[in-house]
């Protein structure tokens, strides 16, 4: 079943840009248990991890659409990733309120290429996530250059996680996975070589915040998401740069299921925002980057 966009994005008052699908429906985790453990521990979230129509029927009951994804780390955690083709038919199943991303191993190189076009073509998704600490990859080598020029070649929106990560949070060694390759800076490089490439940077990037907010100032192609983190604990920069520069480059984002939608909009009503900037974060810049309008 190819995705084909069913979403009346006058009908729903919000879209988040980042929500995990961490089930399959054959009741496959995403990651590693010891890792969705500490993630959970991390967020003091449930353990329920809602497969994709539970998803659906919650933002469907919210009037909210979502942008849902896996991500593809089996190299780096030597475990096997959930379907981007199974995300993708399930979101055309709920194409009135999901939108599927698709995700693609960096470190199998020419491989990952060939499922991104695959995903694209015959599947149609319409953006790709990354975690790049993960999936254990520098984002600015140049070995994922090629990788990067398919993906422009589509003109989809990236998704690149940036910052802490609650997962493998509190374990020995973090799990392996390391904190570096999320810098934000390291897109720079990115955003600057494929200027063609839309890159949204996922989560406030603490402790890069700055980081972030000079990338996003600087390339006119890249976008920070504000998933991960309650409102009411971003970083003080973040929310005065979201206000007045960054207002048409910031965007509404859960990271559901650790973070719910509902508590989410409930703190940012909270936050001191200008009235014009609010439906801009909440839907209006995200129809835009993600093609809606």
């Amino acid at each position: 079943m190819t995705y084909r966009l069913g979403i009346d994005v006058d009908a729903v008052r919000a879209i988040d840009t980042h929500v995990h699908v961490e089930v399959g429906d054959d009741g496959h985790c995403a990651l590693p248990q010891p890792i969705l453990d500490a993630a959970t521990a991390y967020f003091k979230a449930t353990p329920e991890r809602p497969g994709l129509d539970e998803i659906a029927e919650h933002y469907r009951s919210l009037d909210l659409a979502a942008v849902v994804f896996t991500v593809d780390a089996g190299t780096n955690l030597g475990h096997s990733a959930n379907s981007s083709e199974e995300i993708a038919a399930g979101a055309a199943r709920h194409s009135d309120v999901l939108i599927p991303f698709g995700s693609v191993d960096p470190l199998t190189g020419p491989a990952a290429i060939e499922k991104a076009k695959r995903l694209v073509g015959d599947h149609g998704v319409r953006g790709f996530k990354f975690h790049p600490s993960v999936q254990g990859f520098d984002p600015s080598d140049r070995t994922f250059y090629p990788l990067y020029g398919a993906l422009s070649d589509f003109a989809l929106p990236v998704i690149f996680h940036t910052g802490q990560t609650g997962i493998g949070a509190g374990t020995r060694g973090g799990f392996g996975i390391k904190l570096g390759y999320s810098n934000p800076i390291l897109l720079d490089a990115v955003a600057a070589d494929f200027p063609e490439l839309t890159i949204i940077m996922a989560h406030p990037s603490v402790p890069w915040q700055d980081e972030a907010i000079a990338v996003a100032t600087h390339k006119a192609n890249v976008y920070i998401d504000l998933s991960g983190w309650s409102p009411k604990y971003f970083p003080p920069q973040l929310v005065r740069q979201a206000n007045s520069l960054l207002q048409d480059k910031v965007l509404f984002g859960s990271d559901f299921p650790l973070i719910t939608p509902e508590r989410w909009l409930a703190d940012f009503e909270k936050l001191d925002l200008k009235e014009q900037v609010r439906p801009k974060i909440l839907k209006d810049n995200a129809v835009r980057v993600l093609g809606l309008g």
